[in-house]
């Protein structure tokens, strides 16, 4: 299994404090069946900025270490960026990270809101050449609220990644209901940890997997399960679109 978003790096932002911490989240997460591991460290949220140069060097570091405690997890280099007016400039001078080197880059909005320019970031990055991942949508208020929102985004080209705590009902009933309607309505295309720790903000990825089978299906538990992979190959992710689907999604979006 593959975790796309995590904050394993030790010392750099919310996530793991020290080297020991980073060693257990690795411990942890091969306990999960977790076998390689982005590390998506916060940038540009307005208390973290780590850039390109340095998660690369930070996870070369762990990597190291954790062939020294014989921990059979690969850390591969990511970022998670909030959204900001930059963004394409910091692409283009090498501050900005994308996901293991692809064309997928993780955006993060702000917990209460959307920005009024993301649609307009999202087009531009696209042109870059970039393919946007909304992190997290599922804690998102204002998407809460008007999810035809997510919708747009989606029908325009951006996919979205859901925690794996949030579809167990770790951050709440709404929370956990909003997570399964967007899977149910085929609106994300990730499941990922967002583990910060291994108390509070674990991984919770078997569990997480383990309901969306049982829910919906293997079909979905397998497109999911491969969309990790293909993006860090950097290949198309897949997408599951029968009638049903297109049903419920409208009735989610209450246009019928």
């Amino acid at each position: 299994m593959i975790d796309i978003h995590s904050h394993i790096l030790p010392g750099i932002d919310d996530g793991a404090q020290t080297e020991e911490d980073s060693l257990e989240m690795a411990r942890e997460a091969v306990r999960h069946g977790i076998t390689s591991i982005i590390a998506t460290p916060h940038h540009r949220n307005g208390k973290y900025d780590n850039e390109r140069s340095n998660i690369m060097r930070y996870v070369a570091t762990l990597n190291d270490l954790l062939v020294q405690e014989d921990i059979p997890l690969t850390v591969l280099p990511g970022q998670e960026t909030r959204i900001n007016g930059d963004m394409i400039k910091d692409l283009e001078n090498g501050e900005l990270l994308t996901i293991n080197e692809s064309k997928y880059i993780f955006v993060e909005f702000p917990s209460g809101h959307v920005p009024r320019y993301a649609p307009q970031m999202f087009f531009d990055l696209q042109v870059a050449g970039c393919k946007p991942i909304i992190v997290h949508p599922e804690r998102n208020r204002e998407l809460m609220e008007h999810p035809s929102k997510l919708y747009e985004f989606v029908k325009n080209g951006v996919l979205t990644q859901v925690t794996a705590a949030s579809v167990v009902g770790k951050f709440g009933k709404n929370i956990r209901d909003f997570s399964h309607q967007l899977i149910e309505t085929n609106l994300t295309h990730f499941i990922a940890s967002d583990a910060h720790n291994t108390t509070t903000r674990g991984f919770c990825m078997d569990e997480a997997f383990s309901e969306i089978k049982n829910e919906y299906g293997s079909d979905y538990y397998f497109m999911l399960i491969e969309n990790s992979q293909l993006m860090i190959d950097n290949q198309n992710v897949n997408f599951i679109e029968p009638s049903q689907v297109k049903k419920k999604r409208k009735k989610f979006l209450g246009l019928f």
